[in-house]
């Protein structure tokens, strides 16, 4: 239920404003890449159009017609395009928000929904800014960028977030996420958290915690199929959990083939680059019986030498018993964790030399 919680993120803003391509962001994929969003200066989007995040299929973000592209007004806008099935909005431009997106904020907040205002291409603003003076102050120019948003919107005093979606590590997107952090509900912020692209250290601390805490519920369930009276099933069953969490981790920290692809794509370091920074066995492409069993007697192993520094009764490393306790699940589900943390710092550094 956990990982089948649904989460529906709506993106509008005028045409050329860059919605799309902060819909691929979400959703680690390149502009002009297999599944992207298109984009372009043209209006390209006319209906609801929803892009399903590529690991985590109960993530929906949705590309959303500016409103001042409709013939509707802000209230019968959202009618058109369904506002109850949207989490929250998040409302874009490239300059100065306007009188449409000002309406359509109010409407919202009479929907009782959650709306958040994005300044996009702030990257593209600070370079045209500083060729025409290169001692310009970034700080102050931030600023003045983020003053000059709120004018013309005369409805609220809203915080407005200065987002590059090319580059969702620098500038204020994680203070967006910040801000949803501590504004959805429970469920709905751990499944963002985790389709979340790695846009800072914080955020991959996050998600280790985020996993961590399941991993009480994983080792529940390998003691609940301990006392299945069926020969095998508790050893078959500790196999399959280790799997599924093994993969949960992969797939949450980015580290499956076809996210260190995207990766790839966006950060232009070679994929064979970003493959040799993962070290341990689990970054391997195919998760499978044999690394599990590989995981299970260094848990045991682990498990031998505490036993054996405390003088407790001996625990054998082999056998039925011990690979399906749930010590030894849990021991095998918390090394999996730290190994695979280890693995994405890895490409993290990686893409952290090469932006350098």
């Amino acid at each position: 239920r956990l990982k089948n919680v649904p989460l529906n993120i709506a993106i509008t803003g005028e045409s050329g404003s860059g919605k799309s391509t902060l819909v691929n962001a979400l959703r680690g994929i390149k502009n002009k890449t297999e599944g992207a969003a298109p984009t372009g200066a043209v209006e390209t989007t006319m209906e609801p159009t929803e892009y399903i995040h590529p690991q985590y299929p109960n993530v929906k973000i949705w590309d959303l017609p500016g409103v001042g592209t409709t013939n509707f007004t802000a209230d019968k806008y959202l009618e058109h395009v369904g506002f109850e099935k949207y989490d929250f909005f998040i409302i874009v431009s490239c300059d100065r928000f306007r009188e449409n997106d000002a309406k359509l904020a109010k409407e919202i907040q009479k929907m009782k929904k959650k709306f958040y205002f994005v300044r996009s291409k702030i990257d593209n603003s600070i370079r045209d800014e500083k060729d025409g003076d290169p001692e310009l102050n970034e700080e102050n120019l931030l600023k003045l960028i983020r003053d000059n948003c709120a004018k013309g919107n005369h409805c609220f005093s809203p915080k407005v977030f200065l987002v590059s979606s090319l580059k969702l590590h620098l500038y204020e997107f994680e203070d967006l996420w910040k801000t949803l952090d501590k504004e959805l509900p429970t469920h709905q912020r751990n499944v963002m958290l985790l389709a979340l692209p790695n846009i800072s250290a914080d955020v991959i601390e996050q998600k280790k915690q985020a996993l961590e805490d399941r991993i009480k519920w994983y080792t529940l369930a390998s003691a609940a199929g301990a006392v299945v009276p069926v020969t095998g099933f508790s050893d078959g069953f500790d196999m399959a959990l280790l799997l599924e969490f093994a993969t949960e981790c992969k797939r949450s920290l980015g580290l499956m083939p076809e996210s260190l692809q995207n990766l790839s794509n966006v950060s232009s370091i070679p994929l064979e680059d970003l493959k040799a920074e993962i070290k341990s066995s689990l970054g391997t492409d195919q998760l499978n019986t044999t690394v599990m069993i590989k995981v299970l007697s260094k848990a045991a192993n682990y498990i031998t030498s505490a036993a054996a520094e405390l003088e407790a009764s001996p625990i054998s490393v082999f056998g039925i018993v011990l690979a399906s306790s749930s010590v030894t699940t849990y021991t095998a589900l918390k090394y999996i964790l730290n190994q695979n943390c280890e693995n994405v710092c890895g490409t993290e550094e990686s893409q952290s030399k090469s932006i350098v």
